[in-house]
């Protein structure tokens, strides 16, 4: 009864069917499943992520996962800037020593890896932080692994024998002939990306260029919150110097002569990293005072340059939020990116 009129049976029959309608329209919104959160910090290398990270992860009970393509390699340590064991005892971290240098690692594995690091993570109740200025990983990490064919052995294995035969200008040179805006992101260093941009115009016979990312479905579990730190580029290449220089007081000529012979040279990703192309290089001369001079200046100056590769890829990811951390003092940097990843 409302009011003391009974109702009528088809009348009652109408509020619950409506009744009902309106829970199932309210279901998907009521009972959606929130969407994790997780803290991406990315920027040129040495510009203070790495710190920042860590100093997040004590304050915010986090745990960091390197989106560095080098530091999953054991033993290369100095010349990737490696989390000191003592720091890896303080705050844990993941993707770091989970290959030996004559393994295989790719934009694939670290996409599933890092997404099942986060997700273990949080399991545990606690924040995932991602470091690391790799950013072809990171794009990996937010949008899903990049399109193309699955890799054929046998094409693949034959690529490889050619260019180690040829070089790989003469394999650059080829790429940039079937497929010229692809070779423009590039250099012709990338041995690993040169070899698989051929292996996919090979399987395929269509371009790198036109494997469009936006044709994936954007996993939608995590809720990524994206920050790019920079410093003016005048400071950042000062910066850069005086890293190299502590890398190589600290002992990277004699790590990559250790490194070396468990298989190095062989690894086309790792052969190509920053300072180790060029320490390997150095080693395979006399040297002398001047080709140690001269080892110096390349290491500094391509690491300047991978910096600035760097600002112009992240320039392309709009989810990412860009911090001068030069500009902002410290304290003011931690504060927002906290108090960001704790608003509703």
């Amino acid at each position: 009864m409302i009011g003391g009129t009974p109702l009528e049976t088809d009348e009652v029959k109408r509020i619950i069917v409506n009744f009902a309608l309106e829970v199932q329209k309210q279901i998907p919104f009521s009972f959606q499943k929130k969407r994790k959160r997780v803290i991406v910090i990315s920027g040129p290398t040495c510009c203070g992520k790495s710190k920042l990270a860590m100093e997040l992860a004590q304050a915010m009970d986090g745990e960091i996962i390197s989106a560095d393509s080098m530091q999953v390699y054991r033993g290369m340590d100095i010349g990737t800037a490696k989390a000191s064991i003592e720091e890896r005892l303080l705050v844990p971290h993941h993707l770091i020593d989970i290959r030996d240098v004559n393994e295989s690692f790719n934009v694939v594995d670290f996409y599933y890896e890092a997404r099942q690091a986060c997700q273990q993570i949080l399991d545990r109740g606690h924040v995932p932080i991602v470091a690391g200025g790799s950013g072809f990983y990171l794009h990996s990490l937010l949008y899903g692994p990049p399109s193309g064919p699955p890799s054929v052995p046998e094409v693949r294995k034959a690529l490889e024998d050619e260019i180690e035969q040829l070089g790989s200008e003469a394999l650059y040179n080829r790429l940039t002939e079937l497929d010229p805006q692809y070779a423009k992101s590039i250099t012709k260093n990338d041995k690993q990306k040169i070899v698989r941009a051929l292996e996919i115009i090979t399987l395929t016979n269509k371009k790198v260029s036109k494997l469009s990312w936006k044709g994936r479905r954007k996993p939608q579990n995590f809720d990524f919150h994206c920050w790019f730190l920079h410093r003016p580029k005048d400071k950042l290449y000062e910066r850069i110097d005086k890293r190299c220089d502590r890398m190589l007081k600290e002992g990277f000529l004699e790590e990559v002569m250790r490194v070396e012979p468990q298989g190095l040279r062989q690894n086309s990703s790792a052969c190509q990293a920053i300072g180790y192309r060029q320490a390997l290089d150095f080693l395979q001369t006399s040297q002398s005072a001047e080709e140690y001079e001269q080892f110096v200046k390349n290491f500094k100056q391509a690491t300047r340059h991978y910096a600035k590769r760097q600002f112009t890829w992240f320039r392309r990811e709009p989810l990412f939020r860009w911090l001068d951390v030069d500009l902002h003092d410290h304290e003011m940097v931690f504060d927002l990116i906290q108090k960001d990843y704790e608003s509703l």
